[in-house]
C-alpha cells in the first residue's frame, strides 16, 4: 500500500474577498481505474474551484478495494481528520461516491465542523449553482433529493446520543420517528418534482415534435464539460449562449437555427456537458434535456483537443451516449481549441482521427470545413426531385428554399420549375408536382 499527501499553501482571504471554503481532497488508487488518479484529482480540484472552494491539501491511498466502513483505511481516516485540522479545512471531498454508512462513519472521525462530501454531492452542488431555467432547477432538485433520501438516517444519528432518559430503545425511537417523517417528506417532494417535470417534459416534447414535424435537419452538440460547445454554437449561429471557462457553465439546452451555405435551414442544440463518473441520478433527472440528443439526426461530439485527457474524455462521453440510447446516431467528432496546439501535434491528431473535424470556435479556424461536413450529412438521405410548382403554391416554394437544397430554379408558364435535393420528410409534399 502506497500513499501520497500534499499540502497547498493558501493564505487567508482578504477583507475585500468573499470567504471561500477550504477543502481537502481524497482519492483512492485501486486496480482497474479508467483514469489516472492524478488526473481525476486534478479534475476534482477544478470542480471544487467551480463550486467556490480552494483545495488546500490532497491525499491518496492505494487499496485493492474500498473499505466498507470508511472507504479508506481506518488509519488513513484519522490522518485525513488530522490533515483537515492542520489546514483549517471546512470540508473533505472524496473523489468517489460514498455509501451513506461510509459518509456517516467518516463524519464521526473528522471534526464536527468539517463537512464530508463526495464527488456526486459536489457535482450536484455545482448544478444547483448554475441551473437557471425552471426545468433545470427542478431537474437538479430531483437529483439532490434522490441523493439525499438514503442518507437521512445518518443525519438523525445525533438524536440517538443526545436524548435524555428513557433507555436506548426509547432514545432512538423519537429519532426514528423523525426519520420516517423526513423520509415521507422527501418521497412526497420527489413525487411532486417528477410531476412538475413530466408536465414540462410534455411541453418540451410538443416543441420538439413541432421541430421534428417541420422536417428540419437536427444537430445536437454533445461533449465533455468545458469542451467549448457553447462557444461553438455562438460562433455558428451568432447567438449569445453563456460561455465561460468553467465546468458545467451551462446546463439548459439551447436550440438555434442555422442556415447552411446551400440555403437549407437546420437546428443546432447545445446540451449539458458530460463528465467522468457522472451521477446516475443526474442522467435520470436530465432525461428530457438529454432527449434533445437522442432525437437528433446528427451529433457533433465536441472534444477539447488541448486537454491531456482528451482520449479518456472521449470514452466518457461515448459511455453516456450509449447509456441514453444515442450510440447509433450518426456522429462527427469535432476537435475544438486547435489554436492552442503546435502544428505537429495537430497533424498527428489529423492522422489518428482522419474522419474528425479540427477547428477553433474562438478564432473561427476550421469552421467552414465543419459546416461542409454537416451539409454533407444533411444531404446524405436526400432524394433528387424535378418539380413544377404552381404559382399559387408559394408555400411550397418557400419550403423548398428553407428545407431543401436548390440545384436550379426557373420560372415557366405553368409555375416555378425547381430541381432540388429534398429530405425524407419533404419528398411527399413535392411528388404530386413532379415534372413529366
Amino acid at each position: 500500500m502506497t500513499e501520497y499527501q500534499s499540502v497547498i499553501q493558501k493564505g487567508p482571504a482578504t477583507q475585500c474577498e468573499e470567504r471561500r471554503e477550504r477543502a481537502v481532497i481524497v482519492g483512492v488508487d485501486r486496480p482497474g481505474l479508467e483514469w489516472p488518479l492524478e488526473s481525476s484529482l486534478a479534475e476534482l480540484e477544478r470542480l471544487a474551484d467551480t463550486a467556490g472552494a480552494d483545495v488546500v491539501a490532497s491525499t491518496t491511498q492505494r487499496l485493492d478495494a474500498p473499505n466498507p466502513r470508511t472507504f479508506v483505511g481506518s488509519g488513513k481516516a484519522e490522518e485525513i481528520a488530522e490533515l483537515a485540522r492542520t489546514c483549517e479545512a471546512d470540508l473533505v471531498i472524496f473523489d468517489d461516491e460514498l455509501t451513506p454508512s461510509q459518509q456517516a462513519n467518516l463524519e464521526k472521525v473528522v471534526d464536527k465542523a468539517v463537512k464530508v462530501i463526495d464527488r456526486t454531492a459536489l457535482i450536484l452542488d455545482i448544478f444547483a449553482l448554475h441551473a437557471t431555467s425552471k426545468e433545470g432547477r427542478l431537474q437538479v432538485r430531483l437529483a439532490q433529493n434522490q441523493y439525499l433520501y438514503p442518507r437521512l438516517r445518518g443525519m438523525w444519528a445525533h438524536l440517538a446520543s443526545n436524548r435524555m432518559g428513557g433507555g436506548v430503545g426509547s432514545r432512538f425511537g423519537e429519532g426514528e420517528s423523525q426519520l420516517e417523517v423526513d423520509r415521507r417528506m422527501v418521497r412526497k417532494r420527489i413525487t411532486s418534482i417528477r410531476r412538475e417535470l413530466a408536465h414540462l417534459s410534455d411541453v418540451r416534447q410538443l416543441q420538439r415534435e413541432s421541430r421534428y414535424g417541420s422536417g428540419m435537419f437536427k444537430v445536437a452538440l454533445a461533449g465533455y464539460t468545458n469542451a467549448g460547445k457553447s462557444s461553438l454554437i455562438n460562433r455558428l449561429t451568432g447567438s449569445d449562449v453563456l460561455s465561460y471557462d468553467k465546468l458545467f457553465a451551462t446546463l439548459d439546452s439551447t436550440t438555434r437555427k442555422f442556415e447552411l451555405p446551400e440555403g437549407r435551414e437546420i437546428t443546432v442544440t447545445d446540451t449539458v456537458g458530460f463528465i467522468q463518473k457522472l451521477p446516475t441520478t443526474l442522467v435520470e433527472a436530465f432525461k428530457s434535456t438529454l432527449d434533445e440528443i437522442t432525437g437528433a439526426d446528427l451529433i457533433l461530439h465536441v472534444v477539447d483537443a488541448s486537454s491531456s485527457e482528451f482520449e479518456s474524455q472521449i470514452e466518457a462521453v461515448r459511455g453516456v451516449l450509449d447509456q441514453i440510447g444515442a450510440a447509433s446516431i450518426g456522429t462527427i467528432e469535432v476537435f475544438n481549441k486547435c489554436d492552442l496546439l503546435e502544428d505537429d501535434v495537430l497533424e498527428g491528431l489529423r492522422r489518428r482521427f482522419p474522419h474528425a473535424q479540427f477547428l477553433s470556435a474562438r478564432t473561427g479556424f476550421g469552421i467552414d470545413d465543419m459546416v461542409g461536413a454537416i451539409a454533407h450529412a444533411a444531404s446524405a438521405a436526400d432524394t433528387k426531385l424535378d418539380v413544377v410548382i404552381p404559382y399559387q403554391r408559394g408555400d411550397l416554394v418557400s419550403l423548398a428554399h428553407e428545407r431543401c437544397h436548390i440545384i436550379s430554379e426557373d420560372h415557366e408558364a405553368d409555375g416555378t420549375h425547381i430541381q432540388m435535393l429534398a429530405g425524407p420528410a419533404q419528398v411527399a409534399a413535392f411528388l404530386p408536382f413532379a415534372h413529366s
